[in-house]
């Protein structure tokens, strides 16, 4: 069974005493390090901002649902099971805390100046805001494992903002955690391998999928078939997805992108076309398919503001989102600070399970087992193959009519920012934020970062290779999020803070 805040966390007001590691995150990256790092000796408190273990991958449906069998909504189940009873069995002997409903907005440096709360010093002070109180906690530790994971990345389209649009994973949260689904008829769109499990997911619900629409193609898996062969265990799992559209009627078309939602209280039908390998629409290709939702989603994006925040260095990943620079042990540019999961680059929840028990091998000091590092390196390997596959092609940008709202917290349409581009000098996202106010709402461009980055560096002739994976950012891609703050945070909580401990600040406007 999942834990609860009320089986372990601590009061808001944590114990000063630094422990050995603090794990951010307590999806399966995080669960398995602070599991794999007890194991090892080590005090652990893990700090997540949901009420339940498992993260987005492994979330469980409301208590008062009354859901017999969770695990059936899931796979790889089993994996989390384990780690989820290991870690109660920690917490009741007292070597991990689990702070649950914790969100970390910060962590700083202890400063050498002030004397730490015990004879021990701690090296990270992690700040966080605690139930829906939003109460102040303060965590002392002496190695950091950031966990953070990761967010859906949407491309906008016309139509995008009506109701019944959702994302691919929330169409899939809305049927784990609250055991519903977006409409009756829903269509599956966008790139990655995501799509195959949610449609799978939603059919088995009893929602009618008249299609999956997958903007790449499957050929584009082809140059990269050793890395294929080496994960048997993944083409098995595409084949059972496979299978399983094909018993339920549903179209796979591949190499095709829904360009326009309509309707006018609600979704009533999408327009899907045919696209180049640009991706841009091919004319003539365009056909409706009536739907009362559309589920679209083009892979995901690392959440990175803490890492940024303490200066981790980044790099350019194979899907061409921003992913922490890391070495074989996980540990980040910054000494103290380890990451694991999505935070380096997408791979998926065994990816994220290998990394995390690595890198607590490494906080421990320990030599991480052989065959953990060579699990590590098939896992990633296939996972850099997946992301180039379903990476956007630099023209999808063609759908977008100049009445198409990219910013839908600010209303900002593309047309507005096309104008900042051509008349206005702007080359990058940030100049277009500041033109036009793209990316300046409640979500702080997590959703419109990569559209509006793409619009404003469509001007911006892009070298020949750029972009590929480790390269540095160049025109046209979203640059790693930088934000003093990772979450909503009081003020009253700013105003406390020991005058002495360093603030966090935003990085210099030319900072990369």
């Amino acid at each position: 069974m999942p834990t609860s805040p009320s089986d372990n966390a601590a009061s808001p007001a944590a114990d000063p005493a630094p422990v050995d590691l603090a794990v951010v995150g307590a999806g399966p990256a995080g669960l398995a390090a602070a599991v794999a790092a007890a194991d090892l000796g080590l005090r652990v408190t893990l700090l997540d901002a949901g009420e339940r273990t498992g993260g987005q991958f492994y979330r469980h449906p409301a208590p008062g649902l009354g859901a017999a069998r969770p695990e059936a909504l899931h796979h790889g189940w089993a994996a989390f099971a384990a780690r989820d009873a290991a870690l109660r069995a920690h917490a009741a002997a007292g070597r991990i805390t689990h702070l649950a409903a914790h969100h970390v907005w910060t962590v700083v440096p202890h400063d050498p100046a002030t004397p730490p709360p015990t004879p021990t010093p701690a090296v990270w002070i992690l700040h966080a805001v605690a139930g829906p109180e939003e109460l102040p906690a303060t965590v002392h530790a002496r190695a950091v494992l950031l966990a953070t994971g990761a967010y859906e990345r949407q491309l906008p389209f016309p139509g995008w903002t009506l109701p019944g649009v959702v994302g691919a994973g929330g169409a899939q949260a809305m049927l784990k955690s609250g055991l519903v689904l977006p409409g009756r008829r829903v269509v599956v769109a966008g790139s990655g391998p995501l799509l195959l499990a949610v449609a799978g997911s939603l059919a088995a619900a009893g929602a009618r999928v008249p299609a999956v629409v997958e903007a790449a193609a499957y050929t584009a898996y082809a140059p990269h078939l050793p890395a294929l062969l080496r994960n048997p265990g993944k083409l098995a799992e595409g084949a059972t997805y496979g299978s399983a559209l094909l018993h339920r009627h549903i179209r796979l078309l591949t190499r095709h992108a829904v360009t326009e939602a309509h309707g006018t209280d609600r979704v009533e039908a999408v327009t899907v076309a045919r696209l180049d390998r640009d991706w841009r629409p091919l004319p003539g290709t365009a056909r409706r398919i009536p739907c009362d939702a559309v589920a679209v989603g083009h892979g995901l994006v690392p959440q990175l503001e803490l890492a940024t925040g303490l200066g981790c260095a980044t790099r350019r990943s194979a899907d061409g989102t921003v992913a922490l620079e890391l070495d074989a042990l996980q540990r980040t540019s910054v000494p103290g600070i380890w990451a694991a999961g999505e935070t380096g680059g997408i791979g998926g929840a065994q990816l994220a399970l290998a990394e995390g028990e690595i890198a607590a091998h490494a906080v421990a000091g320990r030599p991480v087992p052989a065959a953990l590092a060579r699990r590590r390196a098939r896992l990633r390997a296939f996972a850099d193959a997946m992301g180039r596959a379903h990476r956007p092609g630099a023209d999808w940008t063609g759908w977008l009519r100049d009445d198409t709202d990219v910013c839908r917290c600010e209303e900002v349409p593309a047309g507005r920012i096309r104008e900042a581009v051509a008349g206005l000098g702007a080359r990058d996202a940030r100049t277009a934020k500041l033109l036009t106010r793209a990316g300046m709402g409640w979500c702080q461009g997590r959703m419109c970062g990569p559209a509006v980055a793409a619009l404003a560096g469509s001007a911006v002739p892009r070298p020949h290779g750029a972009g590929a994976a480790g390269a540095p950012c160049t025109g046209g891609e979203p640059e790693a999020d930088r934000r003093p703050l990772s979450c909503p945070v009081p003020l009253r909580h700013l105003a406390d803070l020991p005058p002495a401990e360093p603030a966090p600040t935003e990085p210099p406007l030319t900072g990369r």
